[in-house]
């Protein structure tokens, strides 16, 4: 299974996300002219590796063979790299990429799957070496992802990875022609996108936790905003220089289920920043434990895992 392997057209998505305190599920239908509808939305905690108990209970309680099934690997099971596109056939990309990625991961490219998202260049400018990101798996972290599902009987579609969740909570918000800066937090720690016309031109990662962003002591947590407004300042610089065709209009920070870092950035950065309420995108009527920050904290990536549809960019 290729990590953006396409699916058969089947009514909804649902889409697990796993952390040190289990795993969210989430079910997510698209309509036309209306937000998507979240359908469901549970999490069974427990510590990795799950049993497969816990995905037999979510199959039960979701009737996961009604959905196509998309899970997202974790930050230490994958590496995503910007590299520029092999001048060779499309039939020989993946071994191409391969052969560039050996000396660049930090397992042996022997044992990765590897896959890659295209990074469209300026459509109005002279021509230049395409971009592209290559994403590098370790063949035991989809192993045993594959083996857990196939064990519970849940046809997995899709093994996702949270950049490209995030990329499409962004295409919600997006102003065509424009950069959308995306900014969330979780366990694993910051996630900064940059995304225009529903494609992903950035993706890097912030090494403070969602945890630490709740810490009492304000000394500390001074100390991570100050961290946080630095790698931002210093991605959109770098930004700057190499899509300069490409205007940000503004940061949207994901919710994080506490205060303050809002402010602080729309203090110290050039740019307008919002803080998201994801009611704003999603329809919660079936679900309103998610109305609540923390609960769309905890559900973010899931839910942007769900939005994945046929036709979009892989």
């Amino acid at each position: 299974m290729g990590l953006f392997a396409k699916a058969k057209k089947h009514e909804g998505w649902l889409a697990t996300s796993f952390s040190a305190e289990g795993v969210c599920a989430a079910v997510v239908k698209r309509r036309a002219g209306d937000k998507p509808l979240v359908q469901a939305a549970v999490m069974y905690a427990g510590r990795k590796p799950l049993p497969a108990a816990t995905l037999e209970k979510m199959n039960r309680d979701v009737h996961a063979q009604s959905y196509r099934s998309t899970t997202l690997l974790g930050a230490g099971e994958y590496q995503l790299l910007m590299i520029d596109a092999p001048n060779v056939p499309p039939e020989e990309l993946k071994t191409a990429v391969r052969w560039r990625l050996k000396d660049m991961i930090d397992f042996p490219a022997a044992d990765a799957t590897v896959d890659v998202v295209d990074i469209p260049g300026d459509k109005n400018g002279p021509g230049r070496a395409q971009s592209l990101f290559a994403v590098a798996a370790r063949n035991s972290a989809v192993a045993q992802r594959q083996a857990l599902y196939g064990e519970c009987k849940i046809a997995l579609s899709v093994i996702d990875i949270p950049e490209m969740a995030q990329r499409n909570i962004a295409g919600l918000m997006e102003t065509q022609g424009r950069g959308l800066a995306m900014l969330s937090f979780d366990g694993e720690g910051g996630l900064l996108t940059v995304t225009s016309d529903g494609e992903l031109y950035l993706a890097r990662r912030i090494d403070v936790t969602v945890a630490q962003l709740a810490e009492t002591s304000d000394t500390q947590r001074q100390q991570y905003y100050d961290k946080i407004t630095l790698e931002l300042q210093r991605s959109f610089d770098h930004f700057d220089r190499q899509f300069h065709f490409i205007t940000v209009a503004r940061l949207v920070l994901a919710p994080t289920g506490s205060d303050g870092l809002h402010a602080y950035l729309a203090d110290n950065l050039y740019m307008p920043v919002e803080a998201l309420d994801l009611a704003a995108l999603f329809d919660f009527s079936k679900v309103p434990d998610l109305l609540a920050a923390g609960g769309q904290a905890r559900f973010f990536l899931a839910l942007g895992a769900a939005l994945r549809q046929e036709g979009m960019p892989a």
